[in-house]
């Protein structure tokens, strides 16, 4: 059986990412107040994309760490999620 923490961390950043991508709780924190929301829509948009390329890689990690049961893929899972939650939040403070 795979490491109970890192396989949690894995799923919880996942969430956090997914309702900030899709839920759009990443569009509503960083452009709900400005005076240009189309543009910044836009904006956190790319960001958003460049942080599903890392999502990607972080979920084919989570998912090889628990068919194999190798407690390194889940670590660098973890890891890529942390960088994808990142770079969207980078992103969107640029955005603003």
């Amino acid at each position: 059986m795979p490491p109970a923490i890192p396989t949690v961390a894995s799923l919880l950043l996942a969430a956090l990412w997914g309702l900030s991508v899709f839920g759009g709780w990443g569009t509503e924190a960083f452009c709900s107040g400005a005076e240009s929301s189309p543009a910044c829509a836009d904006r956190i948009a790319s960001a958003i994309l460049l942080s599903a390329v890392i999502a990607l890689l972080a979920a084919a990690s989570t998912a090889a760490g628990w068919l194999t049961h190798r407690s390194a893929l889940l670590e660098v899972a973890v890891g890529a999620w942390v960088l994808a939650v990142g770079v969207l939040f980078v992103g969107g403070v640029v955005a603003q």
